[in-house]
C-alpha cells in the first residue's frame, strides 16, 4: 500500500536532512571525533531511509512517532555540527565539556528513539536492518567522550589566559601562542579575522542572554587573539603577500577596547536603581512587566522563566501567568537617560545589522537554528496533542500505547515536558493511575514522573484533581513493583518544591507507603523512597510522622544490609531526624547504631562519613557521657576521627574536630574516667 501524503512528507524530510548531514565535512579541529561519530550514525540511518523511500511502501503507524523523533534529533545534530564548524574555535575549547555532553545526549536520545522503531515491519533488506540494529546497540552503549587532544589544547589555552603578564611582551612566549592557535586552525590572516568576528558575535549573544561570566571570558579571548596577532606579525613589512597577517590597526584596537568596556561604562555612571534589571543588575534595554508587577529586562526574565522557574525573582511571588508586557513608560525614561549620558540606546540585537558579511552569515545560521527549533517544537506539539486525544477517547490498548509514547516523549527535553502538559495530558494520566491494567498504570505513573522534572509541571500535577491520592495509591499498592517505585520517584520529584513537602506530608498514607517501599522495594526503589523521605523531612512537621511510621528501625537495618546499596541515603534521613525529639529518642535506643557509625567513619563514602559524624555529634550532645564512653571504648573511633579531622572534607573536618574536643572534655573530667 502506498504511503499517504503526510507520511511521505515526513520521510522526504528525513531523507533530505540525513543526506545533508551525511555530506557535511568532518571537523579537523575541536570536537572532531564527536562530529565524525554523529555523521557516521546518520549515514547509517540515511541508507535505511532511502531504502524505505525507494519502495514507496507505507510506514507502520507505530513507527511514525519514532521517525518524527529521529527527524528532530537529526535536525539538532545538524545545527550542533554547524555550530562546532562555524563558531569560534577558542570558545568551543572553553565550553569543551558542555558541547561534548550535547553530543552524548543526542546519542542517548537516538538510542531511545530506536527503542520503539519496529525494524521488522519496515520494507528494508536484512543487511540494512542489521546495520541499524548495530547502530542501536552502539548508541545505547555510548559514553560521554571528551577528546584528550582537545583537553590538552584547552589546558594550554587556559595556561596562556591565566598568565598575569599577558600584556607584557617580554613575558609572552610568542612561539608557544602561535603554535597553540595554529593547532586549532588559526594559521592565516583571514583565520584570525574570522575568529575575532565570531568571538565578537558570541559576546553579543551572551550579553543579550545575561551571561556575564561568559562575556568576561570571551573578552579575554578577544584580547588574546588580537594581541597575538600584533605580536606574531609585528615584523612583517608593508610589501607582504595577500593573505599575510597585518599588524593590529588603531581602529581595531579601539573597536576591541570599546567592546570590552561597553558594559562597564554604564556601570561607572550613577544609574537609578529602577533602571537596573533586578536579575542582571545592568541597565535595562527592553523592560517588561511580569504578573507580580515587577519590571525586568526581557532577555533576563525570559531566561529565568524558560529555565523552569515560576516565581518572581524579586518578590518570590508565584507568577499566575508568564506573559511579558512591554513597559513603554520605563523604556522611554531609560532612553532619555541614555541620550543625556551619551550612551547607545540600541536594542540588544540591533548591532547585528552593522557587522561585516562573514558575521551576517554567522547570524543567518543562528536564524536557521531558531527556525529549525520552532519546527521541531511544532512537531512535538502536534504529536502531544494527538497522543492526548488517544488518552481521552481510545481503547485500553490505545491508551496504554499513548501513555508509553508520552512517557518517551517527556524524556526528550524540558520543551517536550512543557508542551505535553500544555496539551492537557496531566489530568488524563492521573485518571489512568486507577486503571486495572498493570501496564497502563505503570506507563501513566512513569509519564507523570518524567513530566514532573519541569518545575511548572510539578505545580500542575499537585493541582490536578485526585493526583496525590492516586499517586499514593500506586505507591502503596501498585500492580507492579516498577509502578510503585516510579510513584516514589514522582513524589521525590514533586517534593523539590517547598509547598509540596507540606501537602504530601499531610496525606496520612504517603509517608507510611514510602516506609513500606523502603522495606519491600528493589535497591532503586529503596533509594527513591529514602530520597523522598529526606525531602519531606526538610519540613519539620513531617519528621515526627516519619519516625512514627517506623522509618528509623528500617533505615538502621539498611545500614547493616550491604546489598541494599542505600547507606548514604539512609544516613542522610537519619541525620535529618535528629532534629525532632521522637527521632532522637528512636535513634538513641538503637544499641547497634554507634558501632555501625564507627565502621562507616573508616570505610564509608565522603558523604557517609559526614553524616556519620553528624549523628555521633548529635547523640553525644544529648547524652554525652553514655555515647562518649562507647566511642572511647572502641579502639577504632579516635584514629578514624583524627584521620577525618586531618584529611576529610571541610564539613567533615569541622565536625570531627568538634567531636574530638567533646570527647577530650569527657576524658579530662575525673568522674568520667574509664
Amino acid at each position: 500500500m502506498p504511503m499517504d501524503g503526510s507520511t511521505k512528507s515526513l520521510l522526504d524530510s528525513l531523507v533530505n536532512i540525513s543526506n545533508e548531514v551525511s555530506s557535511m565535512e568532518k571537523s579537523h579541529f575541536v570536537h572532531a571525533r564527536n562530529v565524525s561519530s554523529v555523521i557516521r550514525r546518520i549515514k547509517l540511518l540515511s541508507s535505511m531511509l532511502e531504502e524505505i523511500q525507494l519502495t514507496c511502501c507505507s510506514i507502520p503507524p507505530s513507527s511514525i512517532m519514532s521517525f518524527s523523533e529521529i527527524l528532530s534529533l537529526i535536525t539538532k545534530s545538524k545545527h550542533l555540527i554547524k555550530e562546532c564548524k562555524d563558531g569560534s574555535c577558542l570558545w568551543s575549547l572553553i565550553q569543551l565539556e558542555f558541547i561534548s555532553n550535547q553530543f552524548y545526549l543526542l546519542a542517548k536520545d537516538m538510542a531511545n528513539s530506536l527503542d520503539t522503531l519496529p525494524l521488522s515491519l519496515l520494507s528494508i533488506t536484512r543487511d540494512t536492518q542489521e546495520q541499524v540494529e548495530l547502530l542501536h546497540k552502539q548508541a545505547k552503549r555510548v559514553e560521554l567522550f571528551i577528546d584528550p587532544r582537545d583537553l590538552q589544547q584547552r589546558d594550554r589555552l587556559l595556561d596562556v589566559m591565566t598568565n598575569n603578564n599577558l600584556q607584557n611582551k617580554n613575558f609572552v612566549d610568542v612561539g608557544k601562542v602561535a603554535e597553540m592557535l595554529s593547532n586549532i586552525g588559526l594559521k592565516t590572516a583571514p583565520d584570525y579575522d574570522m575568529e575575532i568576528s565570531k568571538l565578537e558575535a558570541e559576546a553579543r549573544n551572551q550579553a543579550g542572554t545575561g551571561g556575564l561570566m561568559e562575556v568576561s571570558d570571551i573578552k579575554n579571548l578577544l584580547f588574546l587573539v588580537s594581541y597575538s596577532k600584533s605580536l606574531i606579525f609585528r615584523d612583517v613589512e608593508n610589501g607582504r603577500n595577500e593573505g599575510e597577517f597585518q599588524p593590529l590597526s588603531e581602529f581595531q584596537h579601539i573597536k576591541i577596547h570599546d567592546f570590552c568596556s561597553a558594559s562597564s561604562k554604564s556601570m561607572t555612571l550613577n544609574i537609578r536603581d529602577e533602571f537596573r534589571c533586578p536579575i542582571s543588575l545592568e541597565l535595562m534595554r527592553d523592560p517588561v512587566i511580569v504578573s507580580s508587577g515587577h519590571s525586568y529586562d526581557r532577555t533576563s526574565i525570559a531566561r529565568w522563566i524558560n529555565s523552569g522557574h515560576h516565581t518572581c525573582p524579586k518578590s518570590g511571588q508565584r507568577l499566575i501567568h508568564t506573559a511579558l508586557v512591554p513597559n513603554y513608560a520605563l523604556k522611554s525614561l531609560i532612553q532619555q537617560w541614555c541620550y543625556e549620558n551619551k550612551l547607545s540606546v540600541k536594542e540588544p540585537n540591533s548591532s547585528v545589522l552593522e557587522v561585516n558579511s562573514s558575521q551576517r552569515n554567522f547570524n543567518v545560521n543562528a536564524a536557521d537554528h531558531a527556525s529549525a527549533n520552532k519546527t521541531s517544537l511544532d512537531e512535538i506539539k502536534m504529536t502531544a496533542e494527538f497522543l492526548v486525544g488517544k488518552l481521552a477517547t481510545g481503547s485500553a490498548d490505545t491508551q496504554r500505547k499513548a501513555a508509553y509514547k508520552l512517557r518517551l516523549l517527556a524524556k526528550c527535553s524540558i520543551d517536550s515536558q512543557r508542551i505535553i502538559a500544555e496539551a492537557g495530558a496531566i489530568p488524563f494520566l492521573v485518571t489512568l493511575l486507577t486503571s486495572n491494567d498493570p501496564r497502563i498504570q505503570e506507563q501513566a505513573v512513569t509519564a507523570l514522573l518524567n513530566l514532573s522534572i519541569f518545575d511548572n509541571n510539578k505545580v500542575l500535577i499537585m493541582a490536578a484533581k485526585g493526583a496525590m491520592e492516586n499517586i499514593i495509591e500506586v505507591l502503596e499498592s501498585g500492580k507492579t513493583m516498577e509502578a510503585r517505585e516510579n510513584a516514589a520517584a514522582a513524589i521525590f520529584s514533586l517534593t523539590m518544591i517547598d509547598d509540596s513537602k507540606v501537602t504530601i506530608g499531610a496525606h496520612p498514607r504517603a509517608i507510611k507507603a514510602l516506609v513500606k517501599l523502603l522495606k519491600e522495594g528493589t535497591p532503586i526503589g529503596k533509594r527513591d523512597a529514602a530520597t523522598a523521605l529526606f525531602n519531606l523531612a526538610v519540613y519539620n512537621s513531617n519528621k515526627a510522622t516519619i519516625v512514627n511510621a517506623g522509618a528509623v528501625s528500617v533505615l538502621i537495618h539498611m545500614l547493616m544490609d550491604d546489598k541494599a546499596g542505600i547507606t548514604d541515603d539512609a544516613l542522610a534521613v537519619l541525620a535529618s531526624l535528629l532534629g525532632c525529639s521522637q527521632g532522637l529518642q528512636e535513634i538513641r535506643n538503637s544499641r547497634a547504631l554507634i558501632s555501625i557509625l564507627i565502621e562507616l567513619l573508616r570505610f564509608g563514602s565522603a558523604t557517609g562519613k559526614e553524616n556519620s559524624i553528624t549523628l555521633l555529634l548529635g547523640l553525644c550532645k544529648e547524652e554525652g557521657e553514655v555515647v562518649a564512653r562507647r566511642l572511647l571504648v572502641n579502639p577504632r573511633s579516635i584514629p578514624s576521627l583524627q584521620s577525618l579531622a586531618a584529611h576529610g572534607s571541610l564539613r567533615a573536618r569541622r565536625k570531627a574536630d568538634a567531636l574530638l574536643r567533646l570527647l577530650n572534655r569527657c576524658c579530662s573530667q575525673p568522674h568520667h574516667s574509664l
